[in-house]
């Protein structure tokens, strides 16, 4: 797997988290949308950076912004469009494959940790 086969936006933990929890809506043709709150909450991200991350989304049409009221007051609310969906499939489509070998990750061993220096008495903590 190379660099440029992955997507830029996608390599964010903020943005693919925002993906993945709005894919958990398969259509909004029964009402049901993400609000703004409803996703911070989800996600656990800070409004700030989910505003931040949601225009970025929007502005690839990955996510469809929309404002709409609900009662006295405008929300706004968030849904998984066509492209992102696609876009956040094949994202996850390559990461599987590489954890099944199929990008020349097979031959590597992850079952047992690199070996250690005995000269090395340094904390990662």
């Amino acid at each position: 797997m190379k660099c440029e086969d992955l997507d830029d936006l996608l390599g964010t933990p903020a943005r693919l988290a925002i993906l993945a929890t709005t894919a958990t809506l398969p259509s909004v043709r029964d009402g049901r949308r993400w609000t703004f709150s409803a996703l911070g909450r989800e996600t656990g991200l800070a409004d700030g950076n989910l505003h931040v991350q949601t225009r970025k989304l929007d502005d690839a049409g990955y996510l469809r912004r929309q404002r709409i009221r609900q009662g006295n007051r405008e929300v706004t609310c968030f849904e998984l469009t066509e492209t992102g969906r696609r876009a956040l499939r094949r994202f996850t489509g390559l990461l599987q494959d590489a954890l099944e070998g199929g990008s020349g990750f097979a031959d590597l061993s992850f079952d047992t940790p690199p070996p250690r220096r005995t000269d090395d008495d340094s904390r990662v903590w």
